[in-house]
């Protein structure tokens, strides 16, 4: 069935076991758990999307972590890219506190709405070609329904391509050639702005390669999108 409201994808992709090498990785990783995280009962499902309803901005990230939103139950939630990334959406005024930690720590969002490509932690955080395409109508339908989103964040050049491929389907005209992957580099696609920025993943936030006042240049430069002319 189409769901008519977020809450209703939501449901949906809680309630999705369309990939089994995804269940069996993320309900295994929810039973032999982390050291640190043994007294705590994991998530182990796919994690939905999260944020204001009517959020101008839509941040679209890869996967959940198998310790982080696979733990937790909310995308970008316990692990060190969530960390870095709501203390950015804090910082621009997106989000009321700049941590993450739990489903009922009280963080909320304004103005911005967080989902990923993939809803299940996929080993190694790799995903095949197939399981994206299975989650493909989720994104698809978050995009319609978010019809305030005017910005789109991807983080990563995974999310971007699946953006892209996304935004194609809806029936937006993607020039030739073909927005390429970049930090803080904007394409203007029908009323959509997207912006690509690296992931703030660990790797990528201990070697310096995205610094905290990169980030903040992906959000400033949202805000300046969304502004009122």
């Amino acid at each position: 069935m189409r769901p008519h409201s977020l809450a209703a994808v939501n449901q949906q992709i809680v309630a999705c076991a369309r990939c089994p090498r995804l269940v069996e990785y993320r309900e295994r990783v929810a039973r032999e758990k982390r050291r640190a995280f043994l007294d705590q009962t994991y998530w182990g499902r796919p994690v939905p999307g999260f944020g204001d309803p009517h959020a101008r901005v839509m941040i679209v990230g890869l996967a959940p972590a198998a310790h982080g939103g696979n733990r937790t139950g909310r995308v970008f939630t316990g692990d060190s890219s969530g960390d870095f990334l709501y203390a950015a959406l804090h910082r621009a005024g997106f989000a009321n506190q700049p941590t993450a930690v739990h489903r009922d720590d009280g963080l909320t969002l304004a103005d911005a709405y967080i989902v990923a490509v993939i809803r299940c932690a996929p080993p190694d955080n790799k995903p095949r070609p197939d399981e994206i395409a299975h989650c493909r109508n989720y994104l698809d339908r978050e995009l319609e329904l978010l019809s305030n989103v005017r910005v789109i964040v991807a983080l990563g050049k995974l999310a971007f391509d699946n953006t892209l491929a996304a935004l194609s389907r809806r029936g937006i005209a993607i020039p030739t050639p073909r927005p390429a992957f970049g930090h803080n580099r904007a394409y203007r696609l029908g009323e959509i702005t997207l912006i690509a920025s690296y992931h703030p993943s660990q790797r990528n936030t201990q070697t310096g390669l995205l610094t905290r006042a990169m980030f903040d240049r992906v959000f400033r430069r949202a805000i300046c999108q969304i502004a009122p002319q």
